[in-house]
């Protein structure tokens, strides 16, 4: 049978692909999402068949919210009242978690589309609604006594599932606030969440960017996503001016993005004084039980260890036969795309045979997924920028991307790829109160899938030029994933230390402090650009504090991983797919010790900066043989 379903699999994707066929890529004006091909587009009718279905699940949500508070003060009265409570909050939020993630995804086809804005506020509105219903749970729990606790853990086998909840409760005990202030601090949601949403907004919505000329003379539209590409042209006018048409426009609004800057970094300073933790950081990092020292060790190690990365920046400015680097001379390959244009069902078969070491079922899994529109391929006009990977507890994972033809985005595709089979093991394999992994084990499963890809397709590479531009993209996966982040990682420390020591955040002093990190880690060869200074400005992953330190965490680890895959086969990848299917069952750090590696100490960073070294070292190699 399982053959057989197999079968049907790939014969449904051979026919999704042969349909999938789509349009010229980043030529002309953005297409309109009517313009998009029907298979190009996720199916998001899985869901919600219809935005009345959606209404009546929304209807259904509201009228239970209510019946929450009829488990007010039971909680330490039976296990069997403690398990009813937890298996009703768990229900209202499997619903609420579908409403917002169908509003969400609706409305990121098209930010400017004021029907499916509407949706999303009021399911933002009823999760902040259900949070603050259940605001009660976690304090009365813990006004039981321990020792009670776990006398109705011994005594109702259905509390089996909250096993590792409760026992994480009971870790962060000291956090949890009263009643009331829990009430009150889960009614703040919306108001916490504003400068984020006042961000996108502006960034996706409002912004509206120059014209350019492209490399054909031609004027063409530049947007977030066409940036990327522009930045990788072999012409250093379209780099520049790429960059220039970006950062200028992102600096009219320099005053505007520094007030919803500040205005989150002081807010997540005021839920962490709130939940008595010393800092923004030891409140970011204690609800996956992550130590403070493995922040610091990657910032500390990366900035002890700043030599190979100028050593990579001296050989990019003598490859590309300049004086001096400029900031739009960073992220053009040294060496000629040997596939200027990617057509999206030539990226699925590179990615597919990339993983192929993953085994079967992974294959199976994915090709599956693929095939039955899991992900929104191209960019249109309005549509979100950048890429992710989403869903919720009873939907299939769901991808969105802005495809548009280049080696970078067969490795989104690759990376959202291994979020989405993630979570769909861990949905699959675990309860609803273990299945949500934490973003520290999260990257790993999603890079792991990259490094897999790139020594594949190193494998597969017959001539010298594309070896060295495969050569050339790990040394920029390094860069940009590990010391690039490691750079943001800085930056934040030091704005959440400032706001915590009660100075300002003016934009001034914010583009002071980029110049000066860019400046120390890139090191002399490259000239930082005044414009360059505003460049924390549009970045998103700022508004979830201490957050991008992880892609450096989960890059070290999928090294690891992926050369213990290929190195051991069948018992690595046992281990690291086991790992898949756990969910947020065990701390991150024992997830990934069990697996194979050790992220409480420094050594997969180093062992990463080792790997970035020895490539180094065969780029000049092949190089000189030219």
């Amino acid at each position: 049978m399982r053959s057989l379903v197999k079968t049907l699999t790939l014969a449904a994707l051979s026919l999704w692909m042969a349909a999938a066929s789509q349009p010229a890529l980043a030529s002309g004006s953005v297409p309109k999402r009517s313009e998009i091909p029907e298979p190009l587009r996720w199916k998001l009718e899985d869901i919600y068949p219809t935005d009345e279905a959606w209404e009546a699940d929304y209807a259904a949500a509201k009228e239970a919210l209510p019946r929450m508070g009829a488990f007010r003060g039971t909680l330490g009265r039976s296990p069997r009242d403690l398990l009813a409570c937890l298996v009703a909050r768990d229900d209202l939020g499997i619903r609420v978690g579908k409403l917002v993630v169908y509003a969400t995804m609706r409305s990121h086809e098209d930010t400017a589309n004021p029907v499916y804005q509407a949706l999303a506020d009021r399911a933002s509105t009823l999760s902040v609604q259900v949070s603050e219903a259940g605001s009660f749970v976690v304090p009365e729990i813990l006004s039981v006594p321990e020792k009670t606790l776990q006398d109705f853990q011994a005594r109702e086998p259905g509390l089996a599932p909250y096993r590792f909840t409760l026992s994480e409760l009971l870790r962060q005990k000291a956090h949890v606030l009263s009643q009331p202030e829990e009430a009150l601090l889960a009614g703040m949601g919306e108001v916490l969440q504003a400068p984020e949403g006042a961000f996108s907004m502006l960034t996706n919505a409002d912004l509206k960017f120059p014209q350019i000329t492209d490399e054909k003379g031609k004027a063409v539209e530049l947007s977030e996503e066409r940036y990327a590409k522009f930045l990788r042209s072999p012409d250093r006018k379209v780099r520049e001016a790429a960059f220039r048409g970006l950062f200028e426009t992102y600096g009219k609004f320099r005053n505007t993005l520094g007030a919803t800057f500040s205005g989150a970094v002081k807010g997540s300073a005021f839920v962490a004084r709130a939940r008595k933790y010393p800092s923004s950081l030891a409140a970011a990092l204690d609800g996956d039980a992550i130590p403070e020292s493995v922040y610091h060790n990657v910032v500390d190690t990366i900035e002890k260890n700043l030599a190979p990365l100028h050593r990579y920046m001296a050989l990019r400015r003598r490859v590309l036969g300049l004086a001096k680097l400029a900031p739009w001379d960073l992220y053009v390959p040294l060496v000629a795309d040997p596939d200027r244009e990617i057509p999206w069902e030539r990226a699925v078969e590179q990615v597919t045979a990339g993983l192929t070491l993953l085994g079967p079922d992974y294959l199976g899994d994915l090709k599956a997924g693929l095939s039955s529109r899991w992900v929104d391929v191209l960019e249109n006009q309005g549509k979100r920028s950048g890429a992710y990977s989403w869903g919720s507890y009873g939907t299939h994972p769901y991808i969105l991307m802005n495809y548009n033809g280049t080696l970078h985005d067969v490795f989104t595709l690759a990376h959202e790829l291994g979020h989405s089979l993630h979570s769909f093991y861990s949905n699959r394999s675990q309860p609803y109160a273990d299945a949500g992994y934490t973003t520290f084990v999260a990257e790993v499963a999603s890079t792991t899938n990259e490094a897999l890809l790139l020594d594949h397709l190193l494998r597969e590479a017959r001539d010298q030029n594309t070896k060295l531009f495969l050569l050339n993209q790990r040394l920029e996966q390094i860069r940009t994933t590990v010391y690039r982040q490691a750079l943001f990682a800085s930056f934040e420390r030091t704005v959440h230390r400032r706001v915590e020591a009660g100075e300002a955040l003016t934009p001034e002093d914010l583009g002071k402090l980029w110049h000066q990190l860019n400046e120390r880690y890139y090191g002399p060869d490259l000239e930082v650009d005044p414009l360059l200074d505003g460049e924390w400005s549009r970045i998103p992953h700022f508004y979830s504090p201490f957050y991008v330190f992880q892609y450096a965490t989960g890059y070290a680890a999928a090294t690891s991983l992926s050369r213990q895959i290929q190195k051991e086969g069948e018992p690595a990848r046992k281990r690291y797919l086991h790992m898949l299917t756990r969910g947020g069952s065990a701390h991150p750090i024992d997830l990934l010790r069990d697996a194979g590696v050790d992220m409480a100490t420094p050594q997969p960073l180093l062992d990463t900066l080792r790997v970035f070294e020895e490539t180094l070292d065969a780029f000049e190699e092949l190089a000189n043989r030219k």
